[in-house]
């Protein structure tokens, strides 16, 4: 019976870590989904990016107030989850704060932190509560965050003040059993924040005190193997994912589209007399079944990846000018679409096999109107305000290709000018030769 607690502890631990290493490998899978791409090229530059990006949380403090912190939160968050280890080895052993002999006072020194990070993290959590239940934000309350969006983002707030409780808690009782010389708790750890905590348990039994410090302990452990898995359901799957994104993010200028190989082949065939119309097509000038994308399987694996790492923080429509002029379109929401819709193809995928079998729906007019796609003005500013490197751009200039080139249903605006740039050599309703006929009229 002294090894049952232990026995448990590890089976529960495994059983947490297995579920999350299944859903990791579910959306790996969902990912690759989409078509192959190239992103293997410049590793210097794209891990800079990843440090300076996902690490540094470069871009994040554009906003200062938001920026700073989700620094404390994302920072406190992952030290004081360190502690995790040393609680997974006390657990498996039965030991107590088993790293405590080895570091001496530095213990101290790690501990003490933790626990003003543990602060400063409710403290931030709280702002963070506020800014989207009290003031309202304006980004936080567009239509695409009404429902399960609203009610993700609350959730990890709990989440975190009940994780932070738990461990100060831990550490208050743990404390109190130390300075009573109660067997098995050895003097270990400096308690600055907790030590407020203390007088909430002064009074109690100290069998009483034991009971609530393995308590707090079971629970902190139990939560945060419960939020390692609840991430998969979550926006705050990016904790993971924003490394990988910011790592094979698009590293071209801004504003440089991705030009297709056959129609750049048929656009020289066009312009150079002496071009052999009968070369041989390689891999990537021959002729694809369809151009441009109607569903999430049309896409790159990349752009898959970018919708499962989307934070849902609403920068990118923020500053997107269609969405501020009152348009329907949301890069934030075409982010939110594609994942559901690739989610959706996935589990349909694992229910009947490994071939895709139409549903009757695409991300295309199911999931994202066209009304949305011609909204926009292709300006690149939903990149770049995304702290994260995700490009909704790339996925409405796919969708637009395939409207164009697979259903000539672009807007009559827009055909109006391709038909002219195809007439005329330019987008007006004038030939050549009477283009300069204006200048006459001075």
């Amino acid at each position: 019976m002294t090894y049952l607690p232990n026995i448990i502890f590890t089976l529960m631990f495994a059983l947490g870590v297995g579920i999350f290493t299944r859903n990791i490998l579910k959306i790996r899978s969902n990912i690759l989904l989409g078509k192959d791409v190239d992103r293997s090229d410049q590793a210097g530059r794209r891990w800079g990016q990843m440090i300076r990006v996902a690490l540094g949380q470069s871009k994040m403090v554009v906003r200062p107030v938001a920026g700073i912190m989700h620094i404390i939160v994302y920072v406190g968050f992952i030290l004081i989850n360190i502690e995790l280890l040393e609680i997974v080895i006390d657990g498996i052993l039965g030991t107590h704060r088993i790293f405590a002999p080895y570091l001496g006072s530095f213990y101290d020194v790690v501990i003490g932190t933790f626990e003003i990070l543990a602060a400063l993290v409710l403290l931030a959590v709280v702002v963070f509560w506020i800014r989207r239940n009290v003031i309202r934000l304006q980004r936080f309350i567009k239509p695409e965050m009404e429902g399960w969006p609203k009610k993700d983002a609350d959730l990890i707030l709990y989440f975190e003040v009940v994780l932070m409780f738990l461990f100060l808690s831990m550490n208050a009782t743990d404390a109190l059993l130390q300075q009573a010389n109660y067997p098995h708790y050895a003097q270990a750890g400096f308690f600055p924040v907790s030590s407020y905590l203390m007088p909430l348990y002064n009074g109690f039994s100290l069998d009483t005190i034991v009971l609530l410090e393995r308590s707090f302990w079971w629970l902190h452990i139990a939560g945060i193997l419960v939020f390692l898995n609840y991430l998969y359901f979550s926006k705050h799957l990016h904790i993971l994912l924003a490394f990988p994104n910011t790592y094979y993010a698009n590293l071209n200028p801004a504003g440089q589209f991705r030009n297709n190989a056959a129609v750049s082949k048929e656009v020289q065939l066009m312009m150079d007399p002496d071009a052999d119309p009968y070369a041989a097509d390689t891999e990537e000038t021959a002729e694809p079944d369809s151009f441009g994308a109607s569903d999430v399987t049309d896409l790159s694996w990349v752009q898959l990846l970018n919708a499962y790492t989307c934070t849902e923080c609403g920068r990118c429509t923020s500053e997107c000018p269609a969405n501020q002029t009152g348009k329907k379109l949301s890069p934030r929401k075409i982010m939110m679409d594609t994942r559901d819709r690739v989610e959706e193809v996935g589990k349909q995928i694992s229910a009947k096999g490994d071939n895709f079998e139409s549903d009757g729906k695409k991300l295309l007019d199911d999931y994202i109107s066209r009304e949305e796609l011609w909204a926009c003005t292709s300006c690149n500013a939903c990149v770049q305000a995304c702290p994260i490197g995700i490009d909704p751009l790339s996925i409405i200039m796919d969708m637009r290709q395939y409207l164009v080139m697979e259903q000539s249903a672009a807007p009559t605006e827009l055909n109006n000018m391709m038909s002219n740039i195809e007439n005329n050599g330019a987008p007006w309703p004038f030939n050549n030769q009477d283009r300069l006929l204006w200048a006459n009229e001075a």
